[in-house]
C-alpha cells in the first residue's frame, strides 16, 4: 500500500499558495493528467497534444498575450506567444518544451502515469522530466511576467511543441518549414535536456548544460546470399553474414572524439573538482557524447523456415560527434566488412552553440543564486531535441531546465521509463531558476 498522494509538499520549504512555484507544480500536474501520448503512428494518436497546447493558450490569453496555435495535422497543436524585451537589438531568445509524452504500458507503473500524483515530495507521471515538467514552468513564469509587467532583457518568444518524440514532424519541424516568421530576430533557444545536477565531492553540484546535440542518421546493412533449402546449409548464408556484422557493430566501440563541448566539459569539471572517474551513473551519458555510436535495433530476414533467404538486412540507430559524419561512414564499412553493403538515409546533422557567453554566464548567475557552490558544465548531448529545427533558422540551442537533486537521482534515466518522477522540490528549484534566467538573458 502506498501514502495517499498530497495536494502540496509540507513543512517548511514548501511554496506558498499563489507563490510562483506552486503555480508552476500546479501547472506541470495539469499537463501530466492530459494523455498526450505519441505514439508514432498518426492511427493510434488522439488529441491529447492539441487538449495540451488549449489548456496553455488559454492560461496564457487569461493574462493578455497574443497566443498563436498552429495545428498542420488534427489532434497536432502547437502554440507560440512573444513577450517584448527591453533591449530591440538583442536576439529574441526561444524558450521551448513539447507537449507531447512517449507511450506507457500501465502495468509497470507503481503510480498512474497520467495521475501526477505526489508521494513521499515525489511528482509521478509520464512527462514528470520529458517534459512537461519545464512546459509547467514556462507557463506559470510567462503568466507571472504579464502579470506583473517583468520587462526581460530580450524578447522572450514562449514555444510548446507537438510531435518532438516522433522526430517533429508535425511540430518543431513544421513551424520552421512553414511559420519561420514566429521566431524571427530569435538568436537562441532554451530547452531540454539538461540543467540536472550530478553530484561532486563535498556535497557540490554541477549543472549540465548541453551545448551540442549529436546527429542522427539510420544505417541499412544488407547481407545477400544465395536462396536455398533450410534443410541444405549453404557457405553464404545471408542471415549468417548479416549476424557477425551486427555482432561486429555490438562489440565495437568508437574512439573518443575530443570536441570542443567534451574539451570544455574535462576543463570546467575538473577545475570545480570533479573526478572523470567518479561519475557514477552520469558517465554513459558523457560518455555516448564523446564517440560515434551505432545500435543495431531492427532484424530483417526471411520467412518461412524451411527457406534460406537470398538477403538479411539490419537497421541501426547512428548518433555522430559533430564533424564526424565522414568518418563515421569510412569506421562503420570497415567493422562490417566488403560482404555487407551499408545504405544512409534520414540523415539530421549534428548542432553546437558555442560553450561560453553571455547566455552561459546568465545560466552560472541564476545558478549561483539558489545553489551559491553550483557549477554549470557544458557537455554533448548523445540525443536529439527540437532545438535540431531552430538549428535551421540559425538559432543556436542550449539543454537546460534546471533541476537540484539528490546525489543518488538519476534525471536522465528517468527519460521515457516506467515510474517517471522527479523530487518536487527541484521543480520549485528549476522555476526560480529559469525565471531569473529568461529575466536576464
Amino acid at each position: 500500500m502506498t501514502d495517499a498522494p498530497s495536494p502540496l509538499p509540507e513543512g517548511p520549504d514548501a511554496p506558498e499558495p499563489g507563490s510562483l512555484e506552486a503555480e508552476a507544480l500546479e501547472h506541470i500536474r495539469a499537463l501530466i493528467r492530459i494523455d498526450s501520448v505519441n505514439t508514432g503512428d498518426p492511427a493510434t494518436i488522439g488529441d491529447g497534444e492539441t487538449r495540451a497546447a488549449l489548456y496553455v493558450k488559454e492560461r496564457l490569453d487569461e493574462v493578455g498575450y497574443d497566443t498563436v496555435v498552429v495545428e498542420p495535422r488534427a489532434g497536432r497543436a502547437s502554440v507560440v506567444a512573444r513577450l517584448t524585451g527591453s533591449d530591440p537589438d538583442a536576439g529574441a531568445l526561444v524558450a521551448h518544451a513539447h507537449l507531447d509524452v512517449v507511450p506507457v504500458d500501465a502495468e509497470d507503473w507503481t503510480h498512474p502515469p497520467f495521475g501526477a500524483e505526489i508521494h513521499d515530495g515525489i511528482l509521478y507521471g509520464r512527462g514528470a522530466v520529458d517534459m512537461k515538467d519545464f512546459a509547467g514552468m514556462l507557463l506559470a513564469i510567462a503568466r507571472a511576467f504579464r502579470r506583473e509587467g517583468v520587462v526581460p532583457r530580450r524578447d522572450l518568444i514562449f514555444a510548446f511543441f507537438a510531435d518532438e518524440e516522433a522526430g517533429g514532424v508535425w511540430g518543431a519541424r513544421w513551424m520552421v518549414e512553414n511559420r519561420p516568421e514566429l521566431f524571427a530576430g530569435a538568436t537562441e533557444a532554451l530547452s531540454e535536456v539538461g540543467g540536472f545536477s550530478i553530484p561532486l565531492p563535498e556535497d557540490r553540484r554541477a549543472y549540465l548544460v548541453a551545448t551540442a546535440e549529436k546527429g542522427v542518421t539510420v544505417a541499412t546493412l544488407t547481407a545477400r546470399g544465395s536462396a536455398a533449402h533450410g534443410s541444405r546449409p549453404t557457405a553464404d548464408n545471408a542471415v549468417v553474414r548479416l549476424a557477425q556484422a551486427v555482432a561486429a557493430v555490438g562489440a565495437h566501440e568508437f574512439p573518443v572524439v575530443r570536441t570542443a563541448a567534451l574539451e570544455r566539459f574535462l576543463d570546467v569539471y575538473a577545475r570545480a573538482g570533479g573526478d572523470i572517474d567518479d561519475l557514477g551513473f552520469s558517465a554513459s551519458l558523457i560518455d555516448a557524447g564523446s564517440r560515434n555510436t551505432a545500435s543495431p535495433t531492427v532484424l530483417s530476414a526471411g520467412g518461412k523456415i524451411n527457406v534460406i533467404p537470398a538477403s538479411a538486412s539490419a537497421t541501426l540507430d547512428v548518433r555522430v560527434v559533430p564533424g564526424q559524419a565522414d568518418a563515421l561512414r569510412e569506421q562503420l564499412a570497415a567493422v562490417v566488412g566488403d560482404d555487407v553493403e551499408v545504405a544512409w538515409a534520414r540523415e539530421i546533422p549534428a548542432i553546437e552553440a558555442p560553450a561560453e557567453g553571455r547566455l552561459v554566464d546568465v545560466l552560472q548567475d541564476a545558478v549561483t543564486a539558489e545553489d551559491p557552490d553550483g557549477t554549470v558544465v557544458p557537455y554533448l548531448l548523445p540525443a536529439s531535441t527540437d532545438n535540431k529545427h531552430l538549428a535551421r533558422l540559425g538559432i543556436r540551442g542550449y539543454g537546460f531546465v534546471p533541476l537540484r537533486v539528490p546525489a543518488d537521482f538519476d534525471v536522465f534515466g528517468q527519460f521515457h521509463t516506467a515510474d517517471e518522477c522527479v523530487p518536487v522540490e527541484a521543480l520549485f528549484f528549476g522555476t526560480r531558476v529559469t525565471a531569473r534566467i529568461l529575466r536576464d538573458a
